[in-house]
């Protein structure tokens, strides 16, 4: 589908950062202007901009679920106490789940297409990750590794994933 050479990328501006303590809050530039917050989820954001992948953990001892989630929740689904934050060791290196070929992602989304969209199983991981591939064809089993913009996107689309041949 595409090789290095015709590698999808951002093809949108960085958003606004406009405020970072106590949540990061970012202008989201649109047909109108949006003013969103990351609220609770702060950590997560600001991880992918130092190019870090934060995941939550729940430490209540009186739960049953301490298993780690990314995404990042900000409350433990079962007993909904406040989760602990864990950044996933580098190198980050997933297996692809399952994916689809974007050909129209709609309004707001600065990815060129076609695409690949990957969902990336991690190990330690509970949940799947849902998320971008930046170059080659995807294959279910397929190893890719994480990267991140060298220029912030204040968005999801800040992380992307590459095959991964170690």
């Amino acid at each position: 589908m595409r090789d290095k050479k015709e590698e999808a990328r951002f093809i949108g501006e960085p958003e606004k950062v406009i405020q970072m303590d106590p949540a990061m809050v970012v202008e989201w530039t649109r047909a109108f202007l949006h003013r969103h917050t990351y609220g609770k989820l702060t950590p997560f954001f600001k991880g992918l901009q130092e190019g870090r992948l934060l995941a939550t953990r729940c430490n209540n001892a009186k739960c049953s679920e301490n298993r780690l989630w990314l995404p990042a929740r900000a409350d433990c689904p079962d007993c909904h106490k406040p989760m602990d934050w864990e950044e996933i060791p580098q190198p980050v290196i997933g297996t692809i789940y399952t994916y689809t070929r974007v050909a129209y992602g709609g309004t707001g989304l600065e990815i060129s297409e076609p695409y690949w969209q990957i969902d990336v199983e991690l190990p330690g991981v509970c949940t799947i990750f849902k998320g971008w591939l930046k170059y080659g064809e995807p294959r279910i089993g397929m190893k890719v590794r994480a990267e991140f913009q060298k220029v912030p996107t204040n968005t999801i689309l800040n992380i992307y994933w590459v095959p991964h041949n170690g």
